[in-house]
């Protein structure tokens, strides 16, 4: 007879629908279909240390979990958020154990790989060199950055995508078929549900199943969910969003490019997507203002005004009010003329600095504050541009003595700085006509 002491409460839903089997599984076809990498893999029955390297939900410990069952091989799962040395020796002992007395082979699955430091890391290295263990590692920062080069070359690296909505969708049908038949949506309302999981799995089920509780009272039974049900019984949706990890710096990367790139409306969304998922604005501003002086500068001197402008208005109103002057800004800078001559001219202004010597100031250009400076020549023969013609001393060099005119700064023919190239040009033919005298 059971009591209520020795019940085991259920498992939870995402738990509880984990596929079995490789064919179960609902996503990843770029690394499952049929002749694909892990296809091919687990069809092989030779098993190879890999990183799973992909967003929260997306089947990373299901598809390490499966792959000791394709491969026939124990499983041991450490988490490394909150294991240490101590851990990994059992895990260590535990695969020697396998080995010697069961005569089996052992896949020692570390999640969150990157929360180990470089020792933790470093003390899996031997094991996975003598085949003690399998190691399959699983991240959602890039490993490029967060693991170990000695261990990042032994294992192979699989890149798992967020689900599509398709995909969620016949996730919900699986689950409310198997676990909560009783369930009735609005076409809408799944709509909105599958929106609100924003492509992870384990969210859409929790999810799924919050709304189930919602629906066991009985005020409640026999009702069919629509989307303002949704809105009620849900929390405020928590974007994906790394404030200093990978998905930071694609987005802003996005942004940047669909500024450069002119588009307007693509810039609004990636500001808004980074707003939303909690970044500052305050930095936001700052890399809006490099936009103006990057991709813009001469071609529309304005933007970097705007830029600079929408910056000092955040600081000024705040959130929400003044994140309206940073997507202005953002829709200016897009549409604006653009030019990189004045930074790549900077770029290349500096590299030569870093490589040349320090060559000296030629004299007509040195300053001459005392008699001592002037009876050395210093400022002799300069020639103020102030009293020649077009206010231009023709033939005039400013640069030191022996070193040829770059031409880092050439302007493009867009915006203002088509009129800056054409002065340039004026000059420049000055210079030849002085040259010729």
């Amino acid at each position: 007879m059971s009591s209520l002491f020795d019940s085991t409460p259920p498992p939870p839903l995402a738990e509880a629908l984990r596929p079995k089997t490789i064919e179960e599984v609902i996503g990843q076809t770029h690394l499952l279909a049929s002749g694909k990498p892990l296809n091919l893999a687990f069809a092989s029955g030779k098993p190879h240390s890999m990183i799973l390297w992909g967003p929260p939900g997306v089947g990373k410990t299901t598809l390490a979990r499966l792959s000791a069952k394709a491969f026939d091989r124990e499983f041991i799962a450490i988490s490394a958020v909150l294991a240490g040395v101590k851990e990994i020796r059992e895990a260590i002992e535990q695969a020697q154990q396998n080995m010697s007395q069961y005569g089996k082979q052992t896949i020692l699955f570390v999640d969150e790989i990157h929360r180990f430091n470089k020792s933790q890391q470093d003390a899996l290295l031997p094991h996975v060199e003598s085949g003690l263990f399998t190691f399959i590692g699983a991240t959602t920062e890039n490993p490029s950055f967060e693991v170990n080069s000695a261990l990042l070359s032994r294992a192979q690296v699989y890149v798992l995508k967020s689900l599509s909505a398709a995909e969620l969708k016949e996730l919900l049908i699986r689950a409310r078929k198997l676990a909560m038949p009783d369930l009735q949506f609005e076409d809408n309302a799944i709509d909105r549900l599958i929106a609100h999981a924003d492509g992870d799995a384990r969210r859409l089920l929790n999810l799924l199943e919050q709304i189930h509780n919602a629906t066991s009272n009985p005020s409640a039974s026999g009702k069919i969910i629509d989307q303002v049900f949704i809105e009620n019984a849900l929390s405020t949706q928590a974007r994906r969003f790394d404030k200093g990890g990978d998905q930071f710096y694609d987005q802003i990367s996005a942004l940047h490019k669909s500024v450069r790139g002119s588009n307007p409306d693509a810039a609004l969304y990636w500001l808004c997507r980074m707003l939303d998922g909690g970044v500052d604005p305050r930095y936001l501003s700052r890399r809006i203002v490099r936009m103006a002086w990057e991709d813009i500068g001469l071609a529309d001197p304005r933007a970097m005004q705007l830029a600079n402008d929408a910056a000092l208005t955040y600081e000024r109103l705040g959130s929400p009010e003044g994140e309206l002057a940073l997507g202005q800004a953002v829709v200016y800078l897009a549409v604006a003329s653009k030019s990189n001559a004045s930074y790549k001219a900077f770029n290349a202004a500096r590299a030569y600095v870093a490589q040349d010597q320090s060559k000296p100031v030629p004299n007509h250009l040195r300053n001459a504050p005392t008699k001592l400076m002037k009876d050395l020549g210093h400022g002799k023969e300069y020639r103020y541009a102030h009293d020649e013609p077009h206010a231009y001393a023709a033939g005039e060099s400013y640069l030191p003595e022996g070193m040829a005119q770059p031409h880092w700064y050439e302007p493009e023919q867009r915006g203002l700085e088509t009129q800056i190239g054409e002065k340039m040009a004026f000059l420049r033919n000055l210079d030849q006509e002085a040259k010729k005298k």
